[in-house]
């Protein structure tokens, strides 16, 4: 009899996390690998947030704070909402946790019952369907093709639901693909989901700085018939280069922040005191630097795009945001290369050619592979004539 749970046994491990601790390990070897696996920013974080973390610091402010979060970094939540979504929360309807990775994982615990439906379009971040099967729930996978721009439609939405959902997913801008979803696109959904009212909605705005091409961000809560059914979840970890500092939050109904705090409570408690002022300097402090970083990430996302459509057998679609390419392996899985799926791709090319990526199948999508950009102009050069001479190789 084995002690390991059987909820254990459902899930899997990161594949992203499994692909980026695979490069380190062959980096420590001696191996010249780049790593195009972390979904982490390059750029150091600011200036001033450190200052505020240091004076946290030296000022004592290093004991347990309430559990789900300091007053004053729920009031900076409060007024980021306000400011940048027109969306008016109480803060007794926010929650701060450990990532937003945590955030999401308490939300699925405390809501779940055994057999309910959390829907979720694929292409798909790797830890949506695995939190859900650890909560008792059931993912229902729901592919979004190249040709829809790997976005949910409404017809497929509205084929989806069934009696047992409680959840859908919506990501905007995406991991992996980089997609957002327009205003327009967003109220397409909105309709069929104000028509089913057991429904809930969980936005995952993780992304919603690192946009280009003046896209529009748009989320789904301001629907104001669906803002009593939306949990909006964010975090300083992309937008200012915070991964490391652990901070996450969401809005949303109090009986659901409630539930979060509950969980929180028996877990993890409190965030780290030190963090939660770094965040609260993010919030409220200068922004700037968030639109010139994004220029960054764009041109990085320019040169990464045209290099890869120049590659025969890939071809590869323009991201609306974050720092992700979600390009197509199908031309190179055929007989004469003897690949035969995107797995097999990305461990020949980290073998023969040093480069670290995800296939798309750990997303929930064959025939891809997802490449992260945040990385220097230095390493995605290199890393692109690799790619290109791995191709090439296979001919």
């Amino acid at each position: 009899m084995s002690i390991i749970s059987n909820s254990l046994r459902r899930i899997k491990p990161s594949p992203t996390i499994a692909v980026t601790q695979k490069a380190r390990e062959l980096r420590a070897a001696g191996k010249d690998v780049i790593g195009l696996g972390a979904g982490e920013p390059d750029f150091d974080t600011p200036d001033n947030i450190k200052k505020a973390a240091i004076k946290a610091i030296k000022s004592g402010d290093t004991k347990y704070t309430a559990v789900d979060g300091t007053p004053a970094l729920k009031k900076a939540i409060v007024r980021k909402f306000k400011k940048e979504n027109k969306l008016n929360y109480s803060t007794d309807q926010i929650t701060v946790g450990t990532g937003g990775k945590q955030v999401l994982y308490n939300t699925f615990m405390a809501t779940l019952n055994h057999g309910d439906e959390v829907i979720i379009p694929a292409p798909f971040w790797v830890s949506y369907p695995d939190m859900v099967l650890l909560a008792g729930g059931k993912p229902k996978i729901v592919k979004c093709t190249e040709q829809e721009g790997f976005k949910l439609t409404a017809k497929k939405l509205d084929k989806a639901i069934s009696k047992k959902t409680k959840w859908v997913i919506l990501n905007s801008p995406s991991n992996p693909t980089g997609a957002g979803y327009t205003k327009k696109e967003i109220q397409e959904l909105a309709k069929i989901l104000i028509q089913n009212k057991r429904v809930y909605i969980l936005s995952d705005d993780i992304y919603e700085h690192v946009k280009y091409d003046n896209f529009d961000f748009f989320t789904i809560a301001q629907i104001q018939k669906l803002k009593d059914r939306t949990l909006t979840m964010n975090g300083v970890s992309k937008s200012y280069a915070m991964t490391g500092w652990r901070i996450g939050y969401a809005a949303g109904p109090k009986d659901i922040i409630n539930a979060i705090r509950k969980i929180q409570s028996q877990s993890t408690s409190n965030p780290s005191s030190i963090s939660q002022a770094a965040a609260v300097e993010a919030l409220n402090g200068p922004q700037g630097f968030i639109k010139k970083r994004s220029e960054a990430f764009k041109q990085r996302r320019d040169f990464v795009v045209k290099s890869l459509n120049s590659i025969k057998g890939i071809s590869c679609l323009t991201p609306n945001g974050a720092f992700y390419v979600f390009p197509s392996c199908k031309g190179l899985l055929n007989k004469k290369t003897r690949l035969k799926t995107d797995t097999e791709f990305v461990q020949r090319l980290l073998e023969k050619s040093n480069v670290a990526v995800v296939q798309g199948s750990a997303f929930g999508l064959d025939g891809y592979f997802r490449i992260s950009y945040a990385t220097s102009m230095k390493n995605l050069k290199k890393a692109m004539e690799r790619i290109k001479s791995f191709c090439e190789s296979l001919y």
